[in-house]
């Protein structure tokens, strides 16, 4: 079966200026998971889901470091940490937003798109066509599609 089958065409995106908290309050009343982040060609360019937002309320992880002699060596990523203060601070969608987005096409076979999901650990996914968003497929269209395919004399009682 292809993500064409059982993605919805309808998609809550916001562009990277939207604020955050119109973000929240469209995550809530539209009751999605993530949305999109789309520039003025409707590429996109991001995605905000409920763990960015929830990064964003999260105890900062300052860089440990050692100092030997007039030397400092980090035992961890300081970019990590401005990559963190960055989202913690953030007013707008392109501050808080996943920028290295996991996208498939309408054609991908939805097998491909849960095992994505998966291995990756992403939700949701946009659906990209000709390097616009034509669409998005969540873990609840895959949930949707098992209750489907099982029937009713395969259900609980």
């Amino acid at each position: 079966m292809k993500v064409k089958e059982i993605m919805a065409t309808e998609v809550v995106s916001v562009g990277p200026e939207t604020r955050v908290n119109e973000i929240a309050r469209l995550m809530l009343e539209r009751q999605v998971s993530g949305v999109p982040v789309i520039d003025d060609s409707k590429a996109v360019v991001g995605i905000v889901t409920e763990l960015d937002m929830i990064v964003r309320n999260a105890r900062l992880h300052f860089p440990t470091y050692i100092r030997l002699l007039d030397s400092t060596f980090y035992l961890e990523s300081p970019q990590h940490f401005g990559e963190e203060l960055r989202r913690a601070l953030g007013t707008t969608a392109k501050d808080i937003m996943t920028q290295n987005v996991i996208t498939v096409g309408p054609e991908a076979e939805v097998e491909d798109v849960a095992t994505l999901m998966v291995e990756k650990r992403v939700n949701p996914i946009p659906v990209v066509e000709d390097g616009r968003l034509v669409g998005i497929v969540s873990r609840t269209d895959l949930i949707k599609l098992l209750v489907r395919e099982l029937g009713p004399e395969d259900k609980a009682e």
